[in-house]
């Protein structure tokens, strides 16, 4: 049953400092403090400040610690490692009580997803997923934890509004695998376990705008939603729900105090930054461990300046024309995993940071036309809204989109002749999802984008990235 929640900003003031888990300031008959974490994309690095966190909330409070899914993709020290296993064996060295599932979990395949969630010391729910194959086993929907008599259900859920009732990512990814409705099954196990709870949480990895719509359609169901996915920094009440959501890349922690007096809950909140913390040193030494790779460090080449997100888009779509001999390449912002790349040496890890997933190359014959509708397509993309509304396709030719209405209704190419078939080439994930993608003699080649930027890098060495993007968006 719905509690009557009375929601307070006390936790601004507790939190105002480092020390905001000091024991003084805590006047509850029974607190709790929910930890958050999301989208930590393999980030190793930030793990030492973290558990110094953690631990300076368990020096003086009840804690638990949660995550809400994309716990790798994103840094070669763990997405090369066998099975994926340092992220998991720092979140159980930190301590994690519960997690849910994002869609790059299933970037390496059912076995390493199954050996991880094995490997894992703590539960990982999805409510959403049905497994069909041997290769996965059926996650639990949900669990109840009890913390010093205070239960908290937490029902998790992951988002399927990619395309074909899927998450985001390659088909293949998800072969034998169901994903019902996530905002269906979060009614139905909210329904399943309010009356056994004080505290309901919603481990999302939806994306904000579908947890604002969960909300709106279901006003003051959860108490809390810890979210993911649309790599958000939120902390908010909305129609007596609090959404969390940390941004990604363990930049931040989200904190929940949790309070009981006289029979009543009150929910304090915030995020925290964890950069002024002093890193565990016990932690520290497991991640230099797993850096102790010299295949990963050894360089590739050389920047002469900082290359923005926008310079390393232009520069995967140099080197992927370059190593098929197309005349037009075109590759998807989506892919470019890292924001930055500092000028300097280029190790092979920053390659396999940059574009983590192996994707393969195709090549095919395309008008300007059929270029241009499939730009406006992905633009108006109303299934995949995560990639609609922006530049989602960078290419080594220049192109406007023409915007009126907040709809893209023209591109403007700057050196294509219409008439033209032109040889453009392109990564496996727009290859196989993208929408309006009409080609003629399409092949499957050998090269891959990341041998293509290895290459790139050592032909072309020392490289001045161009980060002036290629493309643009003109408002009618």
């Amino acid at each position: 049953m719905k509690r009557n929640y009375v929601i307070g900003l006390v936790v601004l003031v507790i939190l105002a400092s480092l020390q905001f888990f000091r024991h003084e300031l805590f006047s509850s008959d029974k607190q709790i403090v929910i930890l958050s974490t999301n989208d930590i994309h393999s980030q190793i690095e930030r793990f030492p400040l973290l558990a110094d966190a953690v631990e300076k909330c368990r020096d003086t409070a009840e804690v638990i610690l949660i995550d809400a899914g994309d716990r790798w993709t994103g840094n070669a020290y763990v997405d090369m490692a066998e099975g994926r296993r340092p992220i998991i064996e720092l979140m159980n060295k930190v301590e994690y009580d519960v997690a849910t599932l994002g869609n790059h979990e299933f970037d390496a395949g059912h076995q390493i997803l199954e050996g991880s969630i094995e490997l894992a010391d703590f539960p990982i729910v999805c409510s959403n997923i049905i497994s069909n194959t041997d290769l996965l086993s059926q996650p639990d929907p949900y669990i109840i934890i009890e913390k010093d008599g205070i239960k908290f259900g937490f029902v998790g859920v992951v988002t399927n509004y990619e395309g074909g009732s899927k998450p985001a990512g390659l088909d293949i990814n998800y072969k034998g695998l169901e994903f019902p409705d996530p905002k269906a099954m979060a009614v139905k196990y909210y329904n399943e376990i309010a009356d056994k709870c004080d505290v309901t949480v919603l481990i999302s990895h939806m994306g904000e705008s579908h947890d604002r719509e969960f909300i709106a359609a279901n006003k003051g169901m959860y108490d809390i939603i810890a979210g993911g996915h649309s790599h958000s920094t939120i902390d908010e009440m909305v129609d007596q729900t609090l959404i969390i959501q940390t941004g990604k890349n363990l930049k931040n922690i989200g904190v929940t105090v949790v309070e009981k007096q006289d029979g009543e809950i009150e929910l304090s909140h915030r995020l925290i930054s964890l950069d002024n913390y002093t890193p565990d040193q016990e932690i520290q030494a497991m991640v230099d461990k797993y850096h102790q790779n010299p295949e990963l460090t050894k360089s590739v080449g050389e920047l002469t300046t900082d290359a923005t997100k926008a310079g390393l888009a232009s520069m995967v779509a140099d080197a992927i024309m370059a190593t098929t001999g197309a005349e037009i390449a075109l590759y998807n912002i989506g892919g470019v995993r890292l924001d930055e790349l500092k000028a300097g040496e280029v190790p092979v890890a920053a390659i396999y940071s940059l574009e983590p997933f192996g994707t393969k190359l195709y090549t095919m014959s395309m008008t300007p036309a059929q270029i241009r509708k499939m730009i406006m397509s992905k633009y108006n993309d109303k299934i995949n809204s995560k990639e609609a509304k922006r530049i989602d396709l960078y290419s080594t030719t220049p192109y406007d989109i023409i915007i009126e209405d907040g709809e893209a209704i023209d591109v403007k190419f700057k050196a294509l002749k219409e008439n033209k078939k032109y040889t453009v080439t392109t990564g496996d994930y727009v290859f196989t999802k993208y929408s309006d993608f009409e080609y003629s003699d399409a092949k499957l080649t050998e090269n891959t984008v990341q041998d293509a930027l290895i290459e790139h890098l050592k032909a072309y060495s020392p490289l001045s990235p161009n980060n002036t993007p290629h493309q643009h968006e003109v408002v009618k």
